[in-house]
């Protein structure tokens, strides 16, 4: 069975529309990566004036990994790179695997590193490769 992880996209500030913009810019990235396929998670319809947490759910997908290694590594790296070409907006991207959870920024301070590090290495077969900041696959 493949894994899937659970990409969802936080932008302060952001409406509907711009939020579910810049969840298909980063869909087309990770689709060019080794992944078996990337989805929009449902969310149902957005009422008018929904606060920001309801518009979350248009930030969502999720991406079924393929068996191959470094596969997660490489999905964690293209959303870094993708953060980190970001314009002023204050956001962040929230992954998710069987319930264990890491929000990753653009920032790249040792502990955000050694924090996705841990989460790269739970969910790769036989631990990963070692993590390399900036990497591309």
């Amino acid at each position: 069975m493949h894994e899937q992880l659970l990409v969802s996209l936080v932008e302060t500030g952001a409406d509907a529309d711009r939020l579910d913009a810049q969840t298909r810019f980063l869909r087309e990235e990770i689709l060019e990566l080794p992944v078996e396929d990337v989805v929009p998670v449902p969310g149902g319809e957005i009422p008018e004036g929904a606060r920001a947490l309801d518009v979350a759910a248009v930030g969502a997908m999720l991406v079924t990994l393929a068996q191959s290694p470094g596969t997660l590594k490489a999905v964690v790296t293209t959303v870094r790179g993708w953060l980190a070409r970001g314009d002023q907006a204050e956001r962040h991207v929230r992954l998710e695997i069987d319930g264990d959870v890491i929000d990753v920024t653009a920032s790249t301070g040792q502990e955000q590193e050694r924090l996705i590090e841990l989460f790269v290495r739970r969910h790769s077969e036989a631990g990963g490769e070692p993590w390399t900041a900036g990497a591309r696959p």
